[in-house]
């Protein structure tokens, strides 16, 4: 609950406080919305384990699930575009666009959509997790499908976000290393007299 609540807030500062919306935060803003969906599925999860079984039917099942996935593969997605504003921000100092931004913003959505909706169409399945109360990629079966869809989600899709916050975060220490040590090299103790 406190995430949503946390969530909710952010989205709403960004709605309301102009001085807030500018192109850095437009990702902040995208986080917030991919993880109050999340925040969501989860509530959702929880009530049905309170009622210990899945109200929902199969095609609520479907809809968690992939509502589920859209939540988590953008929430990575946009945690790797903070990262990489960051790095420009304060390795280059370039100034990120609107139209970098609302681009970038949408292909993130896009492929998240898309990865999240290859299970429907038969690659890879979302299916009941073992206690029955919320919905996830089936892996119980472990099949052909399931591990290929895996393997090409974490190929073509996780792998790029993961190198970005990394490189990004990286490249942000050793930036700020170099300039504290520049300034600790430049400052000269005074001369101690005995």
């Amino acid at each position: 609950m406190l995430g949503f609540f946390l969530n909710a807030i952010s989205i709403l500062a960004f709605l309301r406080v102009k001085e807030i919306r500018t192109p850095s935060n437009f990702f902040v803003f995208n986080l917030a919305l991919a993880d109050i969906s999340l925040n969501i599925n989860g509530l959702t999860a929880a009530y049905a384990s309170y009622l210990r079984y899945w109200p929902f039917g199969q095609d609520g099942c479907n809809y968690h699930a992939f509502q589920g996935m859209i939540s988590v593969l953008a929430s990575i997605s946009f945690m790797a575009a903070i990262a990489w504003d960051r790095y420009h921000q304060y390795c280059t100092r370039q100034k990120l666009f609107w139209s970098t931004t609302v681009t970038m913003s949408s292909i993130i959505w896009i492929l998240s959509i898309f990865w999240a909706a290859v299970p429907l169409m038969g690659w890879g399945v979302y299916d009941f997790e073992p206690m029955r109360t919320c919905c996830t990629l089936d892996y119980t079966k472990g099949d052909r499908d399931y591990i290929t869809y895996m393997l090409a989600l974490v190929a073509l899709y996780l792998t790029f976000p993961a190198i970005t916050m990394f490189s990004c975060y990286d490249s942000i220490y050793k930036h700020f290393k170099k300039i504290h040590h520049h300034r600790v090299n430049m400052i000269k103790c005074p001369e101690v007299q005995h």
